[in-house]
């Protein structure tokens, strides 16, 4: 075999395509087809939406007392205000404000779902997130908390919260984007993924020309069909969280965790609000471009899963397709588990695990 007029030695012929087959350890590598899809959908109960209500504690009077007992409870209220301020709130005002103040960000997967008392008030269109644990959350991008960076892998402080920025704003791409929301395309999204990962970019071509079960569009991007439905106000409820570790090949791997809640009416004019509720778990790899073939400022995808409340249960249709109280009847239960989608406290797979992962579950509130 010879290359340019040289000759190559059979022995280095065939230790060549040895190595070729292998795999040289020094040469970049095409992401392999590394991405999982996992999708559940869940189906909203057939009965109008149930919230949850403030807890109204007594009021709290004001005693006179010693300097001392006046210090010590300035210092007992000081603790108490960091670790639950709604509350406080509510000893001074009869009440009426626990338990409505923001949440702060979530920096670690919570103990167990928010609470649930009772009924709430439904959703209006000045009010559209009434009687659901998403009044509490943040406003978009907002609600999305991110690390601090550190050293990782193969790069710097400086380059880890680079990356962690651009895994938010693929986030924002593709769960908040108006424009994607109403049904166009995800092009800011797609094109911070790997164009070289031949797996995903495959998906990505079924999903938007013949979704179906394996290739949804809704497994990474929330769309709905604006013929059909059209958002209440331009705020998206969000709560979730962004962790990073070294990955494979010294890679920079990046685990998100958010959940979505979006309100919308009939497009047709109906003044009834409904929400639909999405949560996804995204992992993504920032890889090596000296052993992994990436182009700069994309990421390469591990693993996508998603679980949707009222956003359609084996359909698909490429879009979210949320159900009102008019499209339901009492035998349209699902035939599932019954299930919290503000419940953050366990993983998607291990949700998944309770239940057989096949059919509609059945949503407690939306």
């Amino acid at each position: 075999m010879s290359k340019g007029g040289a000759s190559v030695p059979d022995e280095e012929w065939e230790r060549f395509l040895r190595e070729s087959e292998a795999g040289s350890p020094g040469a970049p590598e095409e992401p392999s087809a590394r991405a999982r899809m996992v999708t559940r959908r869940l189906q909203e109960e057939p009965e109008p939406p149930r919230g949850w209500r403030t807890h109204q504690p007594p009021r709290r009077r004001r005693g006179k007392g010693w300097y001392a007992v006046g210090l010590a409870v300035v210092v007992i209220l000081l603790v108490a205000v960091a670790v639950a301020p709604g509350r406080i709130v509510g000893w001074f005002d009869g009440g009426g404000a626990v338990d409505t103040l923001p949440l702060a960000a979530e920096s670690e997967r919570p103990d167990g779902p928010p609470a649930q008392e009772g009924e709430g008030p439904l959703p209006t269109q000045d009010e559209p997130f009434a009687g659901s644990p998403a009044a509490r959350w943040a406003d978009g991008a907002a609600g999305i908390h991110l690390p601090a960076p550190r050293a990782t892998g193969w790069m710097s402080e400086a380059e880890v919260g680079t990356a962690l920025d651009r895994t938010r704003d693929f986030l924002v791409a593709s769960g908040l984007d108006p424009e994607v929301l109403r049904g166009e395309r995800p092009t800011k999204a797609m094109a911070l993924i790997n164009p070289h990962q031949a797996d995903v970019q495959d998906y990505l071509k079924k999903a938007f020309r013949a979704p179906d079960r394996e290739n949804d569009p809704l497994l990474l991007f929330s769309r709905f069909r604006s013929a059909d439905v059209r958002p209440v106000g331009d705020v998206v409820k969000t709560r979730g969280r962004v962790t990073f570790r070294e990955g494979e090949k010294g890679a920079v791997e990046v685990s998100t965790d958010v959940t979505y809640v979006y309100p919308v009416m009939r497009a047709s004019g109906d003044d009834e609000v409904a929400r639909t509720i999405v949560r996804r778990e995204v992992v993504l790899s920032w890889d090596d471009p000296e052993k992994i073939v990436i182009e700069p400022g994309t990421f390469s995808l591990v693993s996508y899963k998603v679980d949707t409340t009222n956003g359609g249960c084996d359909t698909y249709t490429g879009y979210l397709i949320p159900a009102f109280l008019a499209d339901r009847t009492t035998a349209d239960g699902g035939d599932g588990p019954v299930v919290d989608p503000y419940d953050r406290s366990t993983p998607i797979e291990e949700r998944m695990r309770e239940g057989d992962g096949e059919g509609c579950d059945i949503a407690t509130r939306s």
